[in-house]
């Protein structure tokens, strides 16, 4: 593996994960004028529109045969994507930004959970510890949320969404590195999301709304930022770096999120966390470096 393809990938995860923090903040901007299914499906729309019009200004290579070759597991990436992005929105809605992302962020844990159990891997001592770590971390947050609101609440119900979110983005992560060198980065990423949004879009006649485009042009500003910054340029990096990277360290960058989003979330909203949730935050983020490190 040369030494500077891994470093670039390596960069571009640091990048994606620093850019993932806005995410959070974006969808509270936006969650109080618009829907889950609205924030999911324009935020994905726009990123896919912004990648083909780079496709088409930079003239980068577009093998549109090797997509079609590709089309079920393109399908499959973009199912999974937009499962991922409908969950995750509403958590942030649903719960704090810091429960939201920290929550979301363990899926280097499901990972490992979907190696062991399904590809039938054997995890090393290291990597049990920080299972078990992050579990009672977890826990620790859970627990918060239902003693300080007397039961099961929606920031219950939030933190619920972000672990599912993770999940997805576990089967994601693992079916996309097989994925990642068998076509250009662009022409790959286009069509996921836009399968990714048609999801959204499917899944919003389900629960009996359309995604709704905003008339305000502060909201459409907030909408397009989202689509570049976490989602166009972040995201795209994110699954770039699974060409040198194994899936789990990929999605380890992604821990500068939660660190982000706590910070601006405490300038922009007043959200201060509870010590009770810095110490569970804490246990997962440091249960999820254990169990991605290499012993």
């Amino acid at each position: 593996m040369p030494q500077r393809s891994r470093r670039i990938a390596l960069t571009e995860g640091t990048v994606a994960g620093a850019l993932f923090s806005t995410g959070a903040i974006f969808i509270r901007l936006l969650g109080s004028s618009l829907s889950v299914y609205s924030i999911a499906f324009w935020r994905l729309t726009i990123a896919s529109v912004l990648l083909a019009g780079v496709i088409l200004i930079t003239k980068k290579s577009s093998d549109f045969n090797k997509a079609k070759e590709n089309f079920r597991r393109i399908l499959v990436l973009g199912i999974f994507l937009g499962l991922h992005f409908i969950l995750f929105v509403s958590s942030v809605m649903d719960t704090t930004i810091m429960n939201a992302t920290v929550l979301v962020n363990t899926t280097p844990i499901f990972s490992a959970l979907i190696s062991v159990f399904i590809f039938h891997a054997k995890p090393s001592q290291l990597a049990v510890i920080g299972l078990v770590t992050s579990f009672v971390g977890i826990s620790l947050i859970a627990y918060a949320d239902a003693s300080s609101q007397g039961g099961f609440t929606l920031h219950l119900k939030g933190d619920v969404e972000a672990l599912l979110a993770a999940v997805a983005e576990g089967f994601y992560l693992n079916y996309g590195r097989e994925m990642r060198g068998k076509m250009p980065l662009l022409t790959m990423m286009t069509p996921i999301y836009l399968v990714a949004a048609l999801t959204i879009g499917l899944s919003s006649i389900t629960a009996w709304t359309i995604p709704a485009f905003p008339h305000d042009p502060a909201l459409i500003l907030y909408l397009i930022g989202m689509a570049t910054l976490p989602t166009a340029i972040a995201h795209t990096f994110y699954f770039s770096s699974l060409s040198h990277l194994r899936s789990y360290q990929t999605s380890t960058l992604a821990l500068l999120e939660p660190i982000g989003a706590t910070l601006l979330g405490m300038a922009i909203f007043r959200e201060f966390p509870s010590v009770l949730f810095v110490f569970g935050a804490f246990l997962v983020l440091g249960g999820i470096v254990s169990a991605a490190a290499k012993e």
